[in-house]
C-alpha cells in the first residue's frame, strides 16, 4: 500500500510542475488576466525590461497565437477529409514558435533548456524575436500590427510583403493591434502592481 501512496504522490508532484494549460477566464480584460495569472504578468514585465517589448503587445500576440494555452498546437491536416496527415506546422506553446525558430532562439541566447510551454520562456522568445525584427526591418517593438505580421510570416516573408496576398492575415493583424491598444488602456488603469 505504501508503494501505491508514494507513486500517487510522485504523480501529483510531477503533474504540478508542468505549465498551466488552460486559458484564463477573462481574456478580454488585461487587469483580470494579470490578477488571475500573476506569473504570466511577471514574465511579461521581465521581457519588457529585457527586450523592450511592452506587456500589452506581448499579451495581444499571445492571445492571438494561443489564447494563453501553454500546450497549444496547430490543428491536424486531413487527406480526403478523414486520414490524418500531421499537424499544419510545428508551432507549439504560448508563443506558437516553430521548431526551427525556437532552436535558433535557444542557440543564440544560450537557453538550451527553454521550453515553449513555459510562459517565462515563451515571452522571452517573443522579446528576442521582436528585437531582431526591429533591428532587421525597423519595425518598432511597440507596433503590434506589423510586428505580428513579421512574426506570422517570418522576417523574410514580411520583407517580401507576403501578407498582402492574405487579406485574412491583414485583418487578424489589425485585431491584434486593436487588442494591444485595449490592453494598454486597461493596464494603465489597473491598480498599481
Amino acid at each position: 500500500m505504501s508503494r501505491y501512496v508514494r507513486a500517487l504522490a510522485l504523480v501529483l508532484v510531477l503533474g504540478s510542475c508542468g505549465g498551466n494549460f488552460s486559458a484564463p477566464r477573462n481574456l478580454d480584460n488585461a487587469c483580470g488576466l494579470a490578477d488571475e495569472r500573476p506569473k504570466y504578468y511577471r514574465a511579461m514585465q521581465a521581457t519588457e525590461r529585457k527586450w523592450g517589448v511592452p506587456v500589452h503587445v506581448q499579451m495581444a500576440v499571445i492571445h492571438q497565437e494561443s489564447k494563453f494555452i501553454g500546450n497549444a498546437r496547430t490543428p491536424f491536416r486531413y487527406s480526403l477529409g478523414v486520414i490524418p496527415m500531421g499537424r499544419q506546422s510545428s508551432a507549439y506553446g504560448y508563443s506558437q514558435a516553430l521548431d526551427d525558430t525556437w532552436s535558433e532562439y535557444q542557440a543564440e541566447t544560450g537557453r538550451g533548456g527553454a521550453r515553449r510551454d513555459r510562459i517565462q520562456d515563451a515571452t522571452d522568445f517573443m522579446g528576442w524575436y521582436f528585437d531582431k525584427t526591429e533591428k532587421g526591418l525597423g519595425i518598432p517593438r511597440t507596433d503590434a500590427r506589423n510586428q505580428y505580421l513579421a512574426y506570422h510570416e517570418g522576417r523574410a516573408g514580411y520583407a517580401r510583403a507576403s501578407y498582402n496576398a492574405k487579406p485574412w492575415l491583414v485583418a487578424i493583424s489589425a485585431r491584434v493591434a486593436d487588442r494591444a491598444e485595449t490592453y494598454r488602456a486597461q493596464l494603465a488603469n489597473c491598480r498599481r502592481r
